[in-house]
This record gives structure tokens, sequence and C-alpha cells, in this order.
């Protein structure tokens, strides 16, 4: 209710309204703030099982967006990813040998089939430059299968390059 005391033409008010202080009431007990909320988080690793160095890891960004896929998919993070992906490698060497070393022949291979190319690409000049000049080459039945084979080499190499993404 308003008093009937006035201070610069405002009338004063007691704490009459429902949600004021009531002192008659105990209040309510409040929460530490240095007390520990309980987290749902899992305790943290004892010393022994905690990684000590750091490694560095360059990625492009088809490789990034690759591996972050695959983290997300294990609902890991990607330095935890890329951890136990190395690890799992590092354990079975026969297949990680036997992955590399068939990634290694298929660049070998494909640079194979481009230098054949380049040899066949030399050789189709030297035959458009007979022709031009009003001749016959002998050889270009042979360049013609030679060009067939180098393209038959690139597909299939390409083909599995494409079989192992």
């Amino acid at each position: 209710m308003a008093g009937a005391d006035q201070h610069r033409g405002v009338l004063a008010c007691e704490a009459t309204t429902e949600g004021g202080s009531q002192p008659e009431e105990k209040p309510s007990p409040r929460k530490r703030r240095d007390a520990k909320k309980t987290s749902r988080k899992r305790p943290p690793k004892p010393p022994s099982h905690k990684r000590d160095y750091v490694c560095s890891v360059r990625l492009n960004d088809d490789e990034k967006t690759l591996l972050s896929a695959a983290a997300s998919a294990t609902r890991t993070s990607l330095p935890a990813f890329l951890a136990r992906s190395g690890l799992a490698a590092a354990h079975d060497l026969d297949n990680t040998a036997a992955a590399i070393a068939g990634h290694r022949e298929l660049v070998a291979e494909m640079f194979a089939a481009r230098r054949h190319l380049g040899q066949v690409g030399n050789n189709l000049n030297q035959i458009a430059r007979a022709i031009n000049s009003g001749g016959q080459p002998a050889e270009m039945d042979a360049v013609i299968t030679a060009v067939q084979s180098a393209v038959t080499r690139v597909q299939a190499a390409t083909d599995r390059l494409l079989d192992q993404h």
C-alpha cells in the first residue's frame, strides 16, 4: 500500500507485492559456486595411458573432409581417429604393406602409361608430318595399334585406381 510520505513527488511504497521480500519465510538454500558440478564425462586417463607426443599432419581439403566424416561416424575426434587408424595399421603390417605396395604399383603403372602415351604421341606427330608432306608412312598401322594399346593400359590403371577409392 502507498504510504503517506512523499519523496520528490513519488509515493513511498512498502513491499506488499507477492514477489517482494518476505522475511518470515526461510531463504532457499543456494548451491555453492565452488562445489563441483556432476558431469557425465568419463574420468581422466591414468598417466600411463596419456599421449605425450604431438604429431602434425598436413591434409588437403578432400582428405580432411573424408577423414572428418570417418571420425564423426566413429564418434571420435579427428586426432583420435588418426591415432587409432595409424595404430591399427601398424599392428597389422602385412595388410598395410600390401596396401602400400599395391598403391606404389598402381602409381608406377600410371607413370609407365604416361611415358607410353608420350612415345605414341611422338610417333603420331611423325606420321602426321609425313602425310602432310604427301607421303604414306608404312608404320601407320603399327602406331594405331600402339595408340589402342596405350589407351587400354591407361583405362585399366584408371579403373584400378577408382576401385581402390
